[in-house]
């Protein structure tokens, strides 16, 4: 019906016509962004080993439902969420920052409504118990000075069986205050508890003033695939050097 409109008042010039395929695609994007899959890449090293900068994701929109905040430009077109299915304890989930409701943020749920969540000498507790963690290689990698760096690396496993890698670059931090010793935050009804796999240096749920417990509403989607990863060692115009910088054994992985 809304092709036979346009054709109608468009009618067959070829001017219109490609106006009219402009239209359907972006319709098309609109639409496949809004309500199936929309890409995102990783710009801070929140979430290493998981999630490294220069990543690129398809983040699945119709995993927890929708809501306002899954239209583009957050249309404030209704509230609360419609199709509504909780995230389960370990997805790698995208929402908006509460702070301001506008800025993207991907962060690890380890937190569920009426959870009890608590950071101890870098361990994590959830509901008093500690999540078991095993101490691994060390994780490698060059940093944006080009210095090659090592952090503790651990396989984390949470109440229900995800396991996953996290990083803990200061290791025996000991004083009160650190995101290595937290308070107990008990997490509001309606609400989630996000943290970075990257523990030493993430802006999480932990830090109350700069993000804090995540909104149902604010949930975006869960992060699903890696479809492109780059090293950014190549600039736009160094066409020569793209296939060098180019991570390929991350390309095709499931989070």
């Amino acid at each position: 019906m809304i092709k036979f409109l346009i054709s109608k008042l468009l009618g067959d010039d070829p001017f219109w016509e490609t106006v009219r395929t402009v239209f359907y695609a972006v319709l098309i994007a609109v639409v496949v962004r809004t309500f199936a899959y929309e890409p995102f890449n990783i710009p801070s090293g929140s979430m290493y080993p998981t999630l490294m900068v220069g990543d690129y994701l398809f983040v699945s929109k119709s995993s927890y439902g929708y809501s306002k905040y899954s239209f583009p430009y957050g249309l404030d077109l209704f509230s609360g969420r419609v199709f509504p299915d909780p995230p389960e304890r370990g997805d790698v989930a995208v929402f908006k920052l509460p702070r301001d409701n506008s800025t993207d943020y991907i962060k690890r749920i380890v937190g569920l409504p009426r959870d009890r969540i608590q950071v101890k000498d870098g361990v994590l507790y959830i509901n008093g118990e500690m999540v078991k963690r095993v101490r691994i290689e060390d994780y490698e990698y060059r940093n944006r000075h080009g210095d090659q760096v090592k952090y503790a690396q651990y396989e984390e496993t949470l109440p229900g069986g995800r396991t996953y890698r996290v990083l803990d670059a200061t290791p025996f931090r000991s004083q009160p205050g650190s995101l290595d010793n937290t308070p107990v935050y008990v997490v509001p009804d309606g609400h989630y508890f996000g943290m970075g796999d990257n523990r030493d240096n993430s802006q999480d749920s932990r830090v109350l003033r700069s993000v804090g417990y995540i909104p149902e509403e604010n949930l975006v989607g869960r992060a699903e695939i890696l479809f492109f990863s780059t090293k950014g060692t190549a600039r736009i115009w160094e066409v020569w050097g793209w296939p060098f910088t180019i991570r390929y054994g991350r390309l095709g992985k499931l989070l």
